[in-house]
């Protein structure tokens, strides 16, 4: 082992792969090579049945992928997989196909949205003004309230954090000053000092009779906490659950991870972005150079849809009646005018619906003089590649800054691949030289912007659970423009001569990898 390699390290690696779809597809490719050499010493006379079976197969799945909706690309992979792999992807495409908890899942989201409706309910005078202001932001405001439960609001104060160390200092006041209760959701969770000093304010919170929920992402017990901490928190008052348990093998939810970060306190107050609770994010420890994040809190009557955005994944797996009253925000009267408008929205795998991407075309079709980019990934489909050409060869300014330190080569290596295309069409591309960029930000035109965890990659647009607030004619939406410009000075732009000189292996490996992006 590397002796800068991190205890458990190898051990980690190995969890990752029993615990993902990487595990199915090994398992598969063995059984399939054991099914060749049996073929070969033990069914010589019967190999011209087991081919045509094979065939038929191949064929049948074929014939369903090219029928079935959604992403192109997410077809052309399965159909790839298929035709190289005849076996293995045929019989892998159909394991994903039947998942029993997938549609428990989708079935059960899908009566919490109906169970909390009633308090997601649009006021149509803010409609009408947002009407009045933004026609674009209307028909959005529209799409996320009809079709997905999401309201727009007014009267909500946004205080953008630019590193997560503000953010966390932030969350910090605010946590100590609840009375009635605290709902946290987050992706990872790692002890450190970070999650140290929270869980200390939460243990004295449930002590004073605060109610405590706290929910993270399965895929933490693999090598950060251990499968029983709930029951540990549990002990000292906190309820506790992990979201999307993991099932090595037996199930592909397991890849659609609960990547929201949503912390709502008394229902005043509301936390998201990309900062989760591990000691790098605040940079408390060095991963890659320095962590450059953001996050966002508000306050007012937008923190609802926080609240009940929450409520709606903690009773997934949950057969007990939610008294949903108990935690609404409390509205605040009369109007004040400069705080615009906010519109907090999740996105779901099942919802058929890719949410986090309307909103980021949104905002690229309607910009009028720039669109900034802050993203960690850059694995494009087909729509957001023709999407952002469209736009930059039409004039608008787009800028884009990507990590210097990648955390996971592979996906370096992809997003090079679309640099060429990119920057051949006017869209700028820089690279945060001191480390590496975790923000998930687009900011448009000084008026417009949102902030949230959603990837510019295939698991954040199609197969996670995200979430984010889109912000417009709010004040703050400066201070996010102001932040995109410092970190600027602190990037190297990327020159078509940079892309050209990559070196082969990353190349071919770019390359290779692009093809199965959609699966990765």
């Amino acid at each position: 082992m590397n002796k800068n390699e991190a205890p458990g390290t190898a051990k980690k690696g190995l969890f990752r792969i029993v615990f993902s779809r990487t595990g199915i597809i090994l398992i598969l490719l063995v059984l399939q090579l054991l099914f060749m050499i049996e073929s070969f010493y033990r069914l010589e006379d019967y190999l011209p049945y087991i081919y045509g079976a094979l065939m038929i197969l191949e064929a049948v799945v074929l014939v369903h992928v090219i029928n079935t909706k959604g992403n192109p690309a997410f077809k052309m992979t399965w159909m790839l997989c298929v035709l190289v792999f005849p076996l293995i992807g045929a019989l892998f495409y159909v394991f994903v196909q039947m998942q029993i908890g997938t549609r428990f899942m989708r079935d059960r989201l899908s009566t919490l949205r109906i169970e909390t409706e009633p308090y997601m309910q649009q006021d149509q005078e803010i409609v009408k003004n947002l009407w009045a202001s933004k026609s674009a932001n209307a028909h959005l405001s529209y799409y996320l309230s009809r079709q997905l439960g999401f309201p727009t609001y007014r009267n909500t104060e946004v205080q953008y954090f630019p590193l997560g160390e503000d953010k966390f200092r932030a969350m910090i006041f605010e946590l100590k000053k609840a009375r009635k209760y605290i709902f946290m959701e987050y992706f990872i969770v790692e002890k450190g000092y970070m999650w140290g000093t929270i869980l200390e304010v939460l243990k004295e919170k449930a002590e004073d009779g605060v109610e405590v929920r706290f929910m993270y992402d399965g895929m933490c017990a693999i090598s950060m906490l251990p499968y029983s901490y709930p029951r540990q928190l549990e002990k000292w008052g906190i309820q506790c659950k992990m979201s999307n348990p993991i099932k090595p093998f037996l199930s592909t939810t397991q890849n659609n991870r609960d990547h929201r970060k949503i912390c709502v306190i008394d229902g005043k107050v509301g936390f998201t972005g990309g900062v989760n609770l591990g000691d790098e994010y605040i940079n408390k420890k060095v991963r890659f150079g320095h962590w450059k994040d953001t996050a966002v809190m508000l306050k007012g009557d937008a923190v609802q849809s926080l609240t009940m955005m929450f409520l709606q994944m903690w009773n997934v797996e949950e057969h007990k009646p939610e008294h949903y009253k108990k935690y609404l925000t409390p509205k605040w009267k009369g109007l004040r005018r400069g705080l615009g408008y906010v519109i907090p929205y999740a996105d779901s795998p099942f919802d058929n619906e890719n949410v986090g991407e309307e909103v980021y075309f949104h905002i690229l079709n309607h910009a009028k003089k720039y669109v900034h980019i802050m993203t960690p990934y850059l694995i494009l489909d087909n729509e957001m590649i023709m999407t952002l050409t469209r736009v930059a060869k039409s004039g608008i300014e787009v800028k884009i800054i990507m990590p210097h330190i990648p955390d996971k080569w592979y996906a370096f290596a992809v997003a090079k691949t679309y640099y060429k295309e990119l920057i051949e069409s006017g869209v700028q591309i820089y690279e945060y030289t001191p480390g590496f960029v975790h923000a998930k930000v687009f900011v448009s035109d000084n008026d417009t912007a949102t902030v949230g965890t959603i990837n510019l990659d295939y698991r954040s647009l199609y197969l996670h659970f995200e979430c984010g607030v889109f912000i417009y004619n709010n004040p703050e939406i400066d201070r996010i423009e102001e932040d995109f410009q410092d970190t600027l000075e602190k990037c190297h732009k990327v020159t078509l001569v940079e892309v050209k000189e990559r070196t082969m292996l990353t190349k071919i490996a770019g390359k290779v990898l692009r093809m199965i992006a959609p699966l990765m």
